[in-house]
């Protein structure tokens, strides 16, 4: 994930913003070095989205079936019907719904996430470099779905235009179709102590040994955070009209505007205060369906000015 650096005498944090629009006919929005605003998230008047929010997913390279069903587990916990021990991915979730979905329109039911359909392209049939263009391509034939949200998700070997470089995912829309998708790598063999942190010791600031990843992979952990940063910034600001901070071309989003900070006292450099499984040592904030746990990132409370997190 993204890193900082702190300085007492100036405060100026250096962080990957792991979200960006990259539509037809749009100019993307990409991950860059963003110093601190004093303006906060707020409401654009634009769409969000809401109500039923079908997911599907493309697994771009070779993925293991436990690998999968990490993320896979991960999406059908977000409005699971059984209850899951607490703090929970579900309570996550409904934060997202409460804070922000359910204040615009007149909407009346919360927001659910459901799983849709999967596809694998285990050959990696355009190749293991992949342009942002392709990423696009990618999505469309996943099958982009209005009110929707699809998933492409890139091996460890895939590389991606300016993965580890600037950038870890990214959200986009096709504004033709009102749909949208998010593109997230798996870092382990590329760049995990940028886009897997805290599971892996930064490149850079300070040298905190790594948590331990709570389903015991560092790469598919990692995209857990990231495909869950991302999923808060979509579905608040799909279309680039909706909640945001700072600049429409580059925002802070729901997740993105607490980067870094996933419990009690955390700061840049520091993930906080979270809960710790004495069997494995493996550090986490959520339960998860079939006794998954997750780490998930704090969300910008937009009543409080102040990141609200699950521990």
């Amino acid at each position: 994930m993204a890193f900082f650096l702190l300085n007492k005498n100036l405060i100026q944090i250096l962080v990957l913003l792991i979200t960006a629009t990259f539509s037809v006919g749009a100019r993307p929005r990409i991950l860059e070095l963003w110093v601190p605003e004093t303006d906060l998230v707020t409401y654009h008047n634009g769409a969000v989205l809401q109500g039923n929010i079908p997911v599907s997913i493309l697994w771009y390279g070779h993925f293991t079936s436990n690998q999968k069903s990490i993320v896979t587990d991960f999406l059908l916990s977000l409005t699971s019907t059984t209850q899951a021990s607490t703090p929970s991915v579900s309570q996550w979730w409904k934060t997202i719904d409460q804070m922000y979905l359910s204040k615009v329109g007149d909407n009346g039911q919360p927001s659910q996430v459901y799983l849709g359909n999967q596809v694998s392209d285990e050959s990696c049939s355009i190749g293991k470099y992949l342009t942002m263009s392709q990423i696009s391509q990618l999505a469309a034939t996943a099958g982009l779905q209005q009110g929707g949200i699809t998933l492409v998700l890139t091996a460890d070997d895939v590389a991606v235009e300016e993965f580890c470089m600037n950038r870890c995912g990214l959200h986009a829309s096709d504004q033709s179709t009102k749909a949208t998708f998010i593109w997230v790598g798996n870092s382990a063999t590329q760049c995990p102590g940028q886009c897997a942190w805290p599971f892996y010791q930064p490149m850079y600031g300070p040298q905190n040994p790594p948590l331990g990843a709570p389903n015991g992979d560092v790469g598919i952990d990692g995209m857990v955070i990231n495909i869950a940063s991302l999923l808060a910034g979509t579905v608040t600001n799909p279309f680039g009209d909706g909640y945001f901070q700072g600049s429409k071309e580059a925002p802070l989003e729901a997740a993105t505007a607490c980067q870094g900070i996933y419990g009690k006292g955390g700061y840049p450099g520091y993930p906080g205060q979270l809960q710790m499984d004495p069997t494995d040592g493996c550090s986490y904030n959520a339960y998860g369906a079939n006794s998954r746990k997750y780490l998930l990132p704090g969300l910008f409370d937009p009543s409080t000015s102040t990141c609200s997190t699950l521990v």
